[in-house]
């Protein structure tokens, strides 16, 4: 291995192991999660987000997995409760585990997938930030998706539709909380994502 690739290599297990110890102090502290009803705003899709951008693809995936990880954990109660969670685990347990894990792992590959695509294209900080809104609208998409394919002939779903239009029920049931995660990954991901640009550890692609 070359000298400049085995650096490289250290650098970005380096990132990686303080992007996993950031998501797990977001996860079990206050500072990942805000409460509200059964839904809550979660800060935890802002290091999957800088994992994609900083590590492409795979590094996006195993912060996403992570983040999916302790977000399961919540429906046993380790590291926080979550309303909802409980409720499905109580239905199903194997299915609540598919629908907190997998969308949080699709989520990050395909954000760090979407860095690599544009930063061809466009300035570092703009596609940092565009990954960044990414990484909240399809964490919220593949989360909500799931919920409704795995859950929605229960009893609890149908009562939480209350014979809504689905798009009107997920509008919702997400809607404030989604727009503020959004803007959040939006912000620090281009903040954060500029700052490892200049300090030279993310590898940007030749413009095309």
């Amino acid at each position: 291995m070359k000298k400049n690739a085995f650096v490289q290599s250290n650098k970005q297990l380096a990132v990686l192991g303080l992007l996993i110890a950031v998501m797990l102090v977001m996860a079990y502290t206050p500072l990942g999660y805000f409460n509200i009803g059964p839904l809550a705003i979660t800060l935890n899709v802002i290091p999957m987000a800088i994992a994609a951008v900083a590590l492409g693809p795979k590094g996006g995936a195993i912060i996403g997995g992570v983040f999916g990880l302790t977000s399961f954990l919540q429906c046993i109660g380790i590291g926080g409760t979550s309303a909802m969670g409980a409720v499905c685990f109580e239905i199903n347990p194997f299915f609540a585990f598919i629908q907190r894990f997998v969308p949080r792992a699709v989520a990050g590959f395909l954000v760090g997938w979407l860095f690599e695509v544009m930063s061809k294209r466009m300035r570092t900080e703009l596609a940092c930030a565009i990954s960044g809104f990414f990484a909240a609208f399809l964490n919220t998409i593949f989360f909500m998706s799931a919920l409704l394919l795995l859950y929605g002939n229960t009893d609890y779903m149908r009562e939480l539709i209350g014979g809504r239009n689905i798009l009107a029920f997920v509008c919702a049931f997400v809607g404030i909380n989604a727009i503020f995660e959004m803007i959040a990954s939006t912000v620090i991901t281009a903040c954060v994502g500029s700052a490892l640009s200049h300090a030279k550890l993310i590898h940007i692609p030749k413009k095309g």
